[in-house]
C-alpha cells in the first residue's frame, strides 16, 4: 500500500482559513494534526527561570517597556553572585533549564560573553543553558569584529546549549522598520538561526503578534521558519504571543493598535499547527494569554505549555502578570484530559504526573 503524501500547505491556503474558517472547525483540524504528530496525548513544560542578566540595552524597540538606557538610575548588570542565587533557587524546585537573555549592551564583547557563560556552566554543570538571541548574538560580533559564526562557536565551547527565538517579532522588514528600526532585519535573524542549526546548536522560533502586520506576513513569517527548518531541522518549538502594550512607546505612537482577542490568538496558533508540517512542538503562552486559554490552546494545536516561568520581567514590564506553579500546571493538563510531563530542553521527558 503506498502511503499518503499530505500537500504542504501553501501562504494563500493558510492566509485563508485566518480570515474565513470556523473558530471551532479550525480547532478540531488542529487537534487532530496534533494527534498525528503526538499520538501518546502527553503535553510537556519545563521547570526554569528566566534571568536578564541585563536590561541595558540601545535598541530602542518601541514595543519593549523593560529596556534601560545606560545612564538610567534603574539600570543593571547581575553580578555572577546575583546569577549564582537565582541559579540556585531554581534548583531548589527541581529546575533544569535557564532562559538567559538580556538588553543588547553598548559595551559587552564576547570575552565577557564567555567568561559569564562558563562560569555557569562550570559551576551548574547540569543547567542548560537556553541563552541570547539573535539581535545579542549580532551584536556581540559588531561590537567584537568577528563572524555571527565564531561567536556561536565560541559561546557553544563555553556551554551555551541552544538559543532563543526571541527578537524575531514579524519577520517582515517593513513591520520592523515600525516597531524596532533599529534592530536587527528580517534575514539577518534568520542567518544567526542558520549558522547556530549548521553548528548543531538547536533553537526556537517565535512570533509577537498584534501591532501593525496584515495576515500575509504573519503567514509569510511562518513561511521563512518552515523553508529554514527544511534546510537543517534546526527549530525545536514554535511559540506564539501577542503584543503587550502597558507602558510602550509603540501605543503612545499607534493608538489605533487593538488588544488581540482570545480568539484571534487560538485562530492564529490553530493555523500554525496546519502549517509547520516540520516543527514537532508548539507551545502555548499562557504567560500572556492566561491560564484558561493557555488550556484551551492545548485543544487547538499546542503540544506544550513551555515554562513555569519562575521568574519573567519583559512581558510583565508590558502589563502581562499571569503566574503559574508546577502543581498547577499538571491540574491544567489533566483537566483537559491529556498527560502532563516534564521535560528539558531538548523536549527529552524526566518525569511524568
Amino acid at each position: 500500500m503506498t502511503a499518503t503524501v499530505r500537500k504542504r500547505m501553501t501562504i494563500d491556503e493558510a492566509v485563508t482559513l485566518i480570515e474565513n474558517a470556523d473558530l471551532k472547525e479550525l480547532g478540531q483540524m488542529a487537534l487532530a494534526r496534533k494527534r498525528e504528530l503526538h499520538p501518546k496525548s502527553v503535553t510537556t513544560f519545563v521547570v526554569d527561570r528566566n534571568i536578564n542578566y541585563t536590561n541595558v540595552c540601545w535598541v530602542d524597540c518601541k514595543f519593549c517597556a523593560f529596556y534601560r538606557h545606560e545612564k538610567n538610575d534603574d539600570a543593571y548588570i547581575l553580578t555572577y553572585e546575583e546569577i549564582d542565587q537565582k541559579i540556585d533557587e531554581l534548583l531548589a524546585i527541581g529546575g533544569t533549564q535557564i532562559l538567559f537573555q538580556g538588553g543588547v549592551h553598548p559595551k559587552l564583547e564576547i570575552e565577557w560573553y564567555e567568561e559569564l557563560v562558563d562560569h555557569i556552566h562550570q559551576k551548574y554543570p547540569e543547567i542548560t543553558i537556553h541563552g541570547f538571541s539573535a539581535i545579542e548574538i549580532d551584536y556581540i560580533a559588531t561590537r567584537s569584529k568577528i563572524s555571527i559564526k565564531e561567536v556561536l562557536q565560541r559561546l557553544y565551547a563555553k556551554g551555551l546549549a541552544s538559543i532563543p527565538g526571541a527578537g524575531a517579532e514579524i519577520l517582515s522588514d517593513r513591520v520592523r522598520d515600525i516597531i524596532a528600526p533599529k534592530k536587527l532585519d528580517k534575514d539577518t535573524w534568520l542567518e544567526v538561526h542558520r549558522e547556530a542549526h549548521k553548528l548543531g546548536i538547536k533553537s526556537t522560533v517565535t512570533m509577537m503578534y498584534g501591532t501593525v502586520e496584515t495576515n500575509r506576513e504573519i503567514v509569510e513569517h511562518w513561511n521563512y521558519a518552515r523553508e529554514l527548518q527544511d534546510e537543517f531541522g534546526g527549530f525545536r518549538a514554535y511559540i506564539m504571543w501577542s503584543f503587550q502594550g502597558d507602558n510602550t512607546q509603540l501605543m503612545e505612537e499607534y493608538p489605533q493598535i487593538q488588544k488581540q482577542s482570545s480568539n484571534r490568538y487560538l485562530r492564529l496558533l490553530a493555523v500554525s499547527r496546519l502549517f509547520f508540517d516540520n516543527i514537532p512542538n508548539i507551545q502555548s503562552s499562557w504567560v500572556t494569554q492566561g491560564s484558561y486559554i493557555g488550556q484551551m490552546a492545548l485543544l487547538f494545536g499546542a503540544n506544550d505549555l513551555g515554562s513555569t516561568m519562575m521568574e519573567e520581567n519583559v512581558v510583565s514590564a508590558a502589563g502581562a502578570h499571569n503566574q503559574m506553579n508546577q502543581d498547577e500546571m499538571v491540574e491544567l493538563i489533566r483537566d483537559v484530559g491529556e498527560s502532563p510531563a516534564k521535560r528539558n530542553t531538548a523536549y527529552t521527558i524526566l518525569e511524568r504526573f
